[in-house]
């Protein structure tokens, strides 16, 4: 059949506008700074090597409420490059009575700086969950005040919340179970001390640093990898408070480590922090499949 050639004219017009036209559409849609491209995987923003070791740019600031009501804020740190559907390990940091409140920018104080030293990160990708206490409360609600102390029946609602969230991460998130481990200094070695007496065969390893627990719960995690730090000087958490929990775990055969700085007085953490043999240790340990 053929087709006149005023006809076959007006066609082609017709097709060669309509490809104007889409080729227009296109431009703008994809151009245009006011269309989101809703089919494209978001793009990193691009920071200076700088801004990648600022913690207040690199932890995400999160909430969480557990089934107590109580409103947990924490910062959190993904693996470099994360990858979706792999298992990972997670540091679960406890900061101290100085960073308590509101504000959880403040909780990145503290340690928070050397978990993103980028041949760190590379060599161990990790998470770095940093969960802030509330104002006049306290990990573990004892009294530091005292030589020894007992540990209380029930946890406290900030840690009850934490091992929730802990929990969900590991259930719903790429948190590798057998890869958990706890650290914290002052108010938060008490906490340490406390979830790993509270929480049995939950954790892969625990570094307390200027704290205290309960050394009745020894028996309770005696065989978990543990490495304990302390001031020697120490005039606000006695020395005396971590010594009382190593001879106890020395006592029933733990293989505890504990390292005393002679010179050092409530800061021992800065020089712990700062220690590659700590992650090196830390991220060697894992606990066996229950």
């Amino acid at each position: 059949m053929s087709i006149h050639p005023l006809v076959r004219k007006r066609i082609l017009r017709r097709q060669t506008a309509g490809i104007a036209m889409l080729a227009g559409l296109f431009a703008f849609f994809f151009s245009s700074p006011s269309i989101p491209l809703m089919a494209q995987d978001p793009q990193p923003a691009k920071t200076s090597p700088a801004e990648d070791q600022d913690p207040s740019r690199v932890y995400e600031p999160r909430e969480f409420v557990g089934s107590n009501g109580v409103p947990l804020k924490y910062r959190l740190i993904k693996p470099l490059n994360y990858q979706q559907g792999k298992k990972y390990p997670l540091v679960l940091f406890l900061h101290g009575a100085g960073e308590r409140g509101s504000d959880n920018s403040i909780t990145l104080k503290h340690a928070a700086k050397d978990f993103l030293d980028p041949e760190r990160r590379a060599k161990f990708p990790a998470y770095v969950l940093i969960p802030q206490c509330p104002k006049d409360k306290k990990w573990s609600e004892v009294d530091w005040s005292k030589e020894t102390s007992q540990i209380p029946e029930n946890p406290s609602d900030s840690m009850q919340s934490i091992k929730e969230l802990l929990d969900d991460m590991i259930e719903n998130g790429g948190v590798d179970r057998n890869r958990v481990y706890i650290t914290g200094l002052s108010m938060g070695g008490y906490g340490t001390w406390d979830a790993i007496a509270r929480y049995p065969n939950f954790f892969a390893a625990a570094a307390p640093i200027c704290g205290g627990g309960d050394p009745k719960t020894v028996k309770q995690f005696q065989s978990l990898p543990i490495w304990c730090f302390h001031g020697a000087k120490d005039s606000v958490v006695k020395v005396g408070r971590s010594r009382e929990m190593i001879e106890a775990l020395q006592a029933i055969g733990s293989k505890v480590k504990y390292t005393e700085y002679p010179d050092a007085d409530h800061d021992s953490w800065t020089a712990t922090y700062s220690n590659p043999e700590l992650y090196n240790w830390l991220f060697a340990q894992r606990r066996e499949s229950q």
